[in-house]
């Protein structure tokens, strides 16, 4: 794959790349003080990966781990917009390096897939306080060269795969920050510009699922139905036996078969 050109980095996008970190995200924080804008933190090695509520997120050789660290506008719902932006991007990037016969779909609330299984995830972590939010690190993680060992995950999760192993295309870590960040700078310039519903449109256009069953799991909770979209805060809509549920934070399982 081609390296794309220099001038298609985003303008005022500072760009920090790291032999080795314990966390993109926990050094996304640490620097935090000392940035003056907006920056990319990539790190060839991931020693302590995290995932969503707490779990690990299991990296390999020359797979991409990557934090952007803003300091956005708004307080906490605004900032969760960015999640989907940052699905977008992933989906933009990876729909570029794997070719015209991938299946590529997003998964609610944070994830990527490619042939059905799980290539990337979204991870984001906030600081602030009084309801604002002062630094906001969006980490994504994705399987460019391998896919983790599925009995290191839980019983539950879905598949892992890898770009290489579905497509056969080889991609550097730095090829796919190229074309990543770029990516997330034009979804980013639409939300800002004509507010969450063409964001929520395009998302749409590419959910995986939508229309069919599944379940979503909120800690004891499991609730089974119909999954009819997102609302305009980005919570999931799941019309079930009881009736229409908004749900604005749960783990979403497919029904298979």
């Amino acid at each position: 794959m081609s390296r794309p050109a220099a001038d298609t980095w985003p303008e005022g996008v500072a760009r920090h790349v790291l032999d080795r970190v314990d966390s993109t995200n926990a050094e996304a924080h640490r620097l935090a003080p000392s940035l003056s804008g907006p920056a990319w933190i990539m790190a060839r090695h991931q020693t302590a990966g995290r995932g969503r509520r707490g779990r690990g997120w299991s990296g390999g050789e020359g797979n991409f781990a990557a934090t952007l660290v803003l300091r956005p506008q708004g307080g906490a719902a605004q900032a969760a917009r960015l999640s989907f932006v940052a699905a977008l991007a992933l989906d933009q990037a990876l729909t570029a390096v794997a070719g015209p016969y991938a299946r590529i779909a997003i998964k609610w609330p944070n994830d990527v897939l490619l042939n059905g299984g799980k290539v990337a995830g979204i991870l984001l972590e906030s600081l602030g306080s009084g309801g604002g939010v002062d630094v906001l690190a969006i980490g994504m993680g994705v399987n460019l060269a391998v896919a983790p060992d599925p009995a290191s995950l839980e019983p539950d999760a879905m598949a892992p795969v890898s770009l290489l192993a579905e497509t056969g295309h080889v991609v550097t870590q730095d090829e796919f920050l190229d074309l990543l960040a770029p990516a997330f700078a034009e979804w980013q310039a639409r939300l800002r510009d004509y507010g969450f519903d063409p964001i929520r449109t395009a998302w749409l256009a590419r959910a995986a699922r939508l229309g069919e069953t599944i379940t979503a799991r909120t800690g004891s909770d499991s609730l089974t139905g119909r999954f009819d979209g997102i609302d305009e805060t980005g919570a999931l809509i799941l019309q079930t036996a009881e009736g229409r549920k908004v749900i604005p934070a749960a783990d979403v399982y497919f029904q298979e078969g």
